[in-house]
């Protein structure tokens, strides 16, 4: 991985050495609450089929990323979650399907270097090259995030997004819900909550009149995070304010998954469709979007909304989860 890979986002699992406890204002146009018997959009709002601007044209991210140019992109309706997946929800799938994720049959996942559980340094088999904060964990999954001896039951984590899940594992749960991850159009335009050309949902400031609005990367990364914003690692899934549609932690706390492969460039070229667009056929890694916990403006600048990420779909980290959509009808 090279330096330019910014591995906050990330890291692939190419790059490292490679039993459950007991389990939570927009124009009405744009956001209408469900009003549907189907139990599938319980937790979801409804994005009605419309036009939006995607991307940016500012030149504040990485060139290599493709953020720009901004145009003009239109979705079907469909529900989207509130909420990121929780460990709660994750649970409950896991137990009713025996379902094993990509990190226990690997038998690791990459932690940040400071959440490792203690006691658990032992089980630390490599580091990342050029991001070294990251550690490769034997024993690390979604049910022990901090390596094997911590658990989401007994760490109170059940209410926070589920991580160390790979794309594999993140569509597997949406298919056992009735579900599916949105298409990278889909996530932007629910996440901008109506707005357009902003960075933020709230605006362009990260921090208005000082306020954290979102969970991310406080103080110099990676040595010292203050924990400022209220959290050092992942928060609650209904920490902070929603945006305009009532969907919370679109940037920072983790990234998410979505549907399509990423390519930096296949939205400037004649196979990009704007109406209900998708990324490339086929290719390497999947895109992530949003942001995580550990996004700061001097290393990875990715937690603003237009902002692009992507990994192998086998990998799986302490800061990655996902959402899910319904289509919905016109």
């Amino acid at each position: 991985m090279s330096e330019d890979d910014r591995a906050c986002c990330s890291p692939a699992r190419e790059t490292g050495d490679t039993g459950h406890g007991d389990a939570s204002t927009a124009d009405p146009d744009w956001r209408t609450e469900p009003a549907t018997d189907d139990e599938r959009t319980d937790r979801m709002v409804r994005i009605d089929g419309g036009t939006f601007r995607m991307g940016t044209d500012e030149d504040v991210g990485f060139p290599e990323d493709g953020e720009g140019p901004a145009r003009e992109v239109t979705t079907d309706p469909y529900y989207v979650d509130r909420y990121a997946v929780t460990n709660a929800e994750f649970l409950e799938f896991v137990r009713d399907t025996g379902y094993t994720t990509d990190a226990e049959r690997f038998g690791w996942s990459f932690v940040f270097e400071d959440f490792v559980a203690e006691g658990d340094r032992e089980h630390a088999r490599d580091r990342v090259p050029g991001a070294d904060w990251w550690l490769a964990v034997s024993g690390a999954d979604w049910f022990h995030p901090r390596g094997p001896s911590s658990s989401v039951v007994d760490d109170d984590l059940l209410k926070h997004p589920v991580t160390h899940v790979s794309w594999a594992d993140a569509a597997a749960y949406a298919e056992w819900a009735g579900k599916r991850l949105p298409t990278e159009a889909e996530w932007e335009r629910a996440a901008r909550g109506g707005r357009e050309g902003t960075r933020f949902p709230w605006g362009d400031e990260l921090e208005p009149d000082g306020e954290h609005r979102c969970n991310v990367w406080q103080g110099d990364f990676p040595e010292r995070n203050t924990g400022a914003d209220g959290y050092l690692a992942t928060a609650p899934v209904d920490a902070y304010e929603p945006n305009d549609f009532g969907l919370r932690n679109v940037c920072g706390n983790v990234w998410e998954w979505c549907r399509d492969w990423f390519g930096a460039g296949h939205h400037t070229t004649d196979a990009y469709d704007p109406e209900n667009p998708v990324g490339p056929e086929s290719g390497d890694e999947r895109v992530m979007r949003g942001g995580s916990h550990l996004c700061h403006e001097s290393w990875c600048n990715r937690y603003r909304l237009a902002a692009r990420s992507k990994n192998d779909p086998e990998s799986s980290t302490g800061n990655v989860g996902f959402r899910c959509v319904v289509d919905a009808g016109r």
